[in-house]
């Protein structure tokens, strides 16, 4: 990991982006931060030109999006076009939404829908990947979600966007399961897994919790990652607090990987 792939995806910051004025706020604190890079996803401003405008204002790579789902599935060739104005090469497929998932035959259907999409988004010289959450780790016939949906797909046309805490919230190893991804890994959300004295299970700052964090990112760099994403659904400080304190972990990490 290189100090330039660590990136913040807005989502975090998603209360803070609900405008023109807040978005062009708050990526100016991104930047002061020290990210050189952001995955746009979670914000108000509709507009890919503004907010290619102000990305570049502050010099800030757009590495990545979140699409809706449906927008991946049913207008992938819409989801090029905003690629294309906002610079970017990756998006990934949130999450399932309306999609069934509820059997095998059900995410046989999605991992279809998936690589056709996928394709199309190849020839537009885009790429498609998943994201996970917990409930991809339910299992039929001993294979997770996941894992059904990803061995019956092209990685040419679908790669992953995994995440550390939803892996480990579903009861897998993100350490084995960055391994088991190796070339198929270009975008990594990475939170820290927090337990709690109360038992509580909370979104955590990178560094702040109990995840392997030196065994993920060597996995993550052997499966050739390309950007480390910086993503805290909530957190119980200040949001710029929390994205301050989890870049400053990573680069210190990534200053003693490159000394």
């Amino acid at each position: 990991m290189r100090p330039e792939q660590i990136a913040l995806t807005l989502y975090t910051l998603r209360d803070h982006c609900q405008d023109v004025t807040s978005l062009r706020s708050t990526l100016k604190k991104v930047k002061e931060i020290g990210y050189l890079a952001i995955q746009v996803s979670g914000v108000g401003v509709q507009d890919s030109k503004v907010i290619r405008e102000l990305a570049d204002e502050e010099g800030l790579i757009i590495c990545a999006t979140h699409e809706p789902s449906h927008k991946i599935l049913e207008e992938p060739l819409e989801v090029v076009e905003r690629l294309n104005i906002l610079g970017c090469k990756h998006t990934a497929f949130p999450h399932p939404g309306s999609y069934a998932i509820d059997s095998m035959e059900a995410c046989l259907v999605l991992a279809n829908k998936l690589e056709s999409a996928g394709k199309i988004l190849r020839d537009g010289g885009k790429q498609l990947s998943y994201h996970n959450h917990e409930l991809e780790f339910v299992r039929y016939a001993n294979k997770s979600i996941l894992e059904l949906i990803l061995t019956n797909t092209d990685s040419k046309f679908l790669q992953a966007e995994l995440d550390t805490f939803w892996v480990q919230k579903g009861g897998e190893d993100p350490v084995e399961w960055c391994r088991k991804m190796k070339g198929r890994l270009p975008l990594l959300h990475l939170k820290d897994y927090v337990v709690t004295l109360e038992r509580e299970i909370l979104f955590g700052e990178v560094g702040t919790g109990s995840l392997n964090w030196d065994a993920i990112i060597r996995e993550a760099d052997e499966a050739g990652c390309e950007w480390f994403i910086v993503e805290q659904d909530t957190s119980t400080r200040d949001s710029f607090e929390s994205i301050k304190m989890s870049f400053d972990f990573l680069m210190q990490k990534a200053e003693a990987q490159n000394q």
